[in-house]
């Protein structure tokens, strides 16, 4: 059985959630950026989900329902820290994702790092979910809580953004746009 495979009316059990945290652990953690702020929002996920268990009121959901929890409790920390400012901590470096790729693979590693990062939030969001995720379109509107329409255009729009970020930089992005 797989992880979001569970039976109507069962009991949603730790072992159902704690096959999700893998994951959970790998979207969260393309979503931040280290691994330290990601294994805490996956402990934040599943401490919210466990509590309100008793509100998944389909079972078979519980995969989307897990990568909703998350994707607010991201979207919530941002909205924080937006407010209070400004804040990094030398141990964040500790895993960049950038610094861990063999020598030879850095610089094209950096490169799309940098480009990813120069994305909107709404566009690494929907990368991650298709991409590293692989969501289809409809799972990816029911995380995000937005048409299927709008998650095909967003998705055509950051992979363009994407590509032309990675071809020549923002100055380029900017006049094929305009």
């Amino acid at each position: 059985m797989q992880p979001d495979e569970t039976m109507p009316g069962e009991e949603i059990d730790d072992r159902a959630l704690a096959a999700h945290v893998p994951r959970l652990r790998r979207y969260a953690a393309a979503l931040v950026g280290n691994m330290a702020e990601a294994d805490d929002l996956v402990q934040d996920c599943m401490e919210k989900a466990l509590a309100n268990r008793h509100s998944l009121r389909d079972p078979s959901r519980l995969g989307g329902w897990l990568l909703s929890i998350l994707h607010n409790l991201h979207v919530s920390g941002l909205r924080w820290r937006r407010r209070r400012g400004p804040e990094v901590d030398v141990a964040d470096f500790a895993d960049d994702v950038a610094l861990s790729a063999p020598p030879a693979d850095r610089g094209a590693v950096r490169d799309f790092v940098r480009a990813f990062e120069q994305l909107s939030e709404e566009h690494r969001r929907i990368l991650l979910l298709t991409g590293l995720e692989g969501l289809s379109y409809r799972e990816v509107a029911e995380v995000l809580e937005v048409p299927i329409g709008t998650v095909m255009s967003r998705l055509a729009r950051a992979r363009e953004r994407l590509r032309v970020l990675m071809e020549g930089g923002e100055e380029q992005a900017l006049r094929r746009i305009k």
